[in-house]
């Protein structure tokens, strides 16, 4: 079963590029070029979105392999496909990366265990609801990076077809 989704590096040093496309390129397993332009929100770095399309999974793949870099900032999205649901993820050098499930309307979806340990973390005064609940939606992440998603607005899209 095949997906499609984007990835948003939002910023990355100019030097980091080429490891990012290498990156990409060992998970879809074609060579990759992403189309680079300054990222006005960082003075010194660089933006680039990429739509790809590849089997269930490698939106999870392309965050494992693009997480261990300090200096980068980015997000891969996943559509829900007939087998699975959608997913995004995000990163940034400060919180590390947030993962999410999606729905249909890019909604996300919280499993009920997560909401049950987190109320019984604020029940217990160990936390604030309204704290965890922000963290499971990935506010502080959402925070962190709509300033570098408004400075991509216009940006272009290459699309890339993966045969599977």
């Amino acid at each position: 079963m095949t997906t499609r989704g984007v990835l948003y590096v939002h910023s990355a040093p100019r030097a980091l590029c080429p490891h990012v496309e290498w990156a990409v390129a060992g998970v879809l397993g074609v060579r990759v070029q992403l189309d680079w332009i300054r990222q006005p929100a960082a003075p010194g770095t660089w933006r680039s979105e990429f739509s790809w399309q590849g089997r269930v999974g490698t939106a999870s793949q392309l965050a494992s392999a693009l997480r261990g870099w300090d200096l980068l900032r980015f997000e891969v999205t996943s559509e829900p496909c007939a087998t699975a649901e959608g997913e995004r993820y995000s990163s940034t050098p400060g919180l590390g990366i947030f993962h999410a499930v999606t729905g249909l309307h890019g909604d996300i979806l919280v499993p009920e265990d997560r909401l049950r340990a987190a109320l019984a973390r604020s029940v217990r005064g160990e936390s604030d609801l309204e704290a965890e609940i922000s963290s499971l939606l990935g506010k502080p992440w959402d925070d962190e990076l709509e300033t570098f998603r408004h400075a991509g607005e216009g940006a272009p899209v290459r699309w890339l077809h993966q045969v599977v």
